[in-house]
């Protein structure tokens, strides 16, 4: 019998990359951050890039916490979607996907923030100078088809919000696309969201903090997997071969 174990995770997370984040948000510090609060599964969810997901990695090297590739992708239309995957091969390949897709805008530091690029100890690296808080040239459909012939999980973002999300952009969660789960925010639990949101009844849902500050991490989503890859995380989705998730109320 495979053995399961129980993942506290936490599959929302921005780092400095993210010019909404808080320059706090370096490696070290978020992995500190995650062990204190016993949370042992992480992505890395920067806007439309890839870039500090190794140093995270690296800082986590040798303690408790996995830390998963991901991205939180803006869609064509404006809907935030959570973009994660087993393999840095996956991932940059992902990422060359949405470069080649993203408008030719450069950052305006002044308006939107710093877009800092960093090692494993939180060091400056480079800045990303391609604006990062817009929308790719990729539809809602094609990016999760994209996502999944990859192998990855591809999960609307809050979809409970009234900015960026499914509800508040398309009106309803499009039929054709088989998403294995959706993530609601921290300001509900599902049972309020399915309430407020009859056309969620049938999903499983999902909470993560939207981590833009050390504080903010959540771990409210628990997993019981055999290990933390992106098969057990479909199979715990899907509550199929003994895996299964669960939204824990949080302190």
């Amino acid at each position: 019998m495979t053995s399961l174990k129980t993942y506290v995770a936490e599959l929302h997370l921005h780092t400095v990359v993210s010019p909404c984040a808080a320059v706090e948000m370096i490696p070290p510090l978020i992995v500190q951050a995650a062990l204190e609060r016993r949370i042992n599964l992480i992505a890395v969810t920067d806007h439309n890039t890839t870039a500090n997901v190794v140093a995270v990695q690296e800082a986590a090297a040798g303690t408790d916490l996995a830390v998963l590739p991901g991205m939180e992708l803006q869609t064509r239309e404006e809907v935030h979607l959570l973009c994660l995957f087993d393999t840095l091969t996956q991932m940059n390949t992902w990422q060359a996907y949405v470069e080649a897709r993203m408008p030719p805008l450069e950052n305006n530091i002044e308006y939107f923030g710093e877009q800092f690029v960093v090692d494993k100890t939180g060091e400056f690296i480079r800045r990303e100078k391609q604006l990062l808080l817009t929308s790719a040239k990729i539809s809602l459909s094609e990016a999760a088809n994209e996502v999944n012939r990859l192998g990855g999980l591809a999960v609307p973002a809050h979809v409970n919000r009234s900015a960026f999300s499914l509800l508040a952009n398309l009106g309803f969660v499009p039929p054709d696309i088989p998403f294995a789960a959706l993530e609601i925010s921290r300001h509900l639990t599902p049972n309020q969201a399915r309430e407020k949101f009859p056309q969620l009844k049938n999903f499983t849902l999902i909470q993560n903090g939207d981590v833009h500050h050390l504080h903010e991490f959540l771990g409210a989503s628990r997993f019981q997997l055999a290990a933390p890859t992106i098969a057990e995380l479909k199979l715990a989705l899907a509550n199929q071969a003994g895996r299964s998730v669960a939204v824990h109320p949080t302190n």
